[in-house]
């Protein structure tokens, strides 16, 4: 299978690349090949992660602080978010109440 990060998924990888390496270069380079390992990982076993919390998603911790959520489609894997573990997820859209 192929694997293919949504624009969103690479925001976030972005977006946690430079959080991690404002402070720690080589922690960012360690945590974005988790990232990358990952998604090999599920180009030969998609199934490999839990069935996710939103409904046709399915999600895997790729790090204690990390977890990668994705879907799977005919022959493509589609990383849809990278995840910190202490987040809410999913996230509340805005105007409800909890």
């Amino acid at each position: 299978m192929r694997v293919l990060w949504t624009p969103e998924a690479e925001q976030d990888r972005v977006d946690i690349w430079d959080a991690i390496a404002a402070d720690n270069p080589g922690a960012a380079v360690r945590v974005d090949e988790l990232f990358s390992d990952a998604a090999a990982r599920l180009s030969v076993y998609p199934k490999m992660g839990k069935t996710g919390k939103i409904s046709g998603t399915r999600e895997l911790v790729v790090h204690e602080s990390y977890r990668l959520v994705y879907e799977i489609d005919a022959e493509t894997v589609w990383v849809l978010a990278l995840v910190h573990t202490a987040r809410r997820w999913p996230p509340v859209k805005s105007g409800t109440h909890v």
